[in-house]
């Protein structure tokens, strides 16, 4: 199973290093020296990780092979993926891989079904489920524990409590385009 770990950023100083955006809760594990990791695009790895450090707060690699401002720059938006077993789990138990939560089913503390998790985003403020609705739409849900309380993988499901409008609000719209398309509105 391969999984995103960060995204290669601006080329940091003249000799070869990169800024990374983390996407990892393991960045000593997944991005420390001597890590292989997979590219995307792939004909720009694999990289192994020479050495990092921590400059105002951003993660700071270098690559073997990468020498200069030019190479490192020519890395800028790759992403670096490593491979992961499959049955690894986090240490902590509140935390998930993507692959994990993929495919999950999504439904209310009542019961009610919203979909199935097509996959997760990690946009800079926090996370997001996008979940596929069976109707074919999609509704972007934070993944936040005051949101979506619990994550039963052995059931594979997630539990949802959504504040008012975040499920509802694409039910009524779900509702408007079809009066329109009857004619009735």
């Amino acid at each position: 199973m391969q999984l995103v770990v960060a995204r290669i950023g601006r080329a940091h100083g003249i000799k070869g290093e990169v800024t990374v955006e983390v996407r990892t809760d393991e960045p000593e594990l997944r991005l420390g020296p001597g890590a292989v990791l997979a590219t995307e695009p792939a004909s720009t790895g694999p990289l192994t990780v020479e050495s990092g450090r921590v400059q105002s707060g951003r993660l700071v690699l270098r690559f073997e092979g990468v020498r200069d401002r030019t190479a490192a720059e020519a890395l800028r938006n790759t992403l670096l993926i490593a491979e992961v077993d499959p049955d690894e789990r986090p240490d902590d138990p509140e935390e998930f891989y993507d692959h994990q939560l993929a495919d999950l089913d999504v439904v209310t503390r009542d019961g009610r079904e919203i979909g199935r998790i097509a996959e997760v985003a990690h946009l800079p403020g926090q996370d997001v489920l996008i979940v596929r609705r069976p109707d074919g739409g999609e509704v972007l849900v934070p993944f936040v524990e005051e949101i979506v309380p619990e994550i039963d993988l052995a059931a594979q499901r997630a539990v949802v409590d959504p504040p008012p409008g975040l499920i509802e609000e694409v039910d009524e719209a779900d509702e408007t385009e079809e009066a329109d398309e009857d004619g009735t509105a």
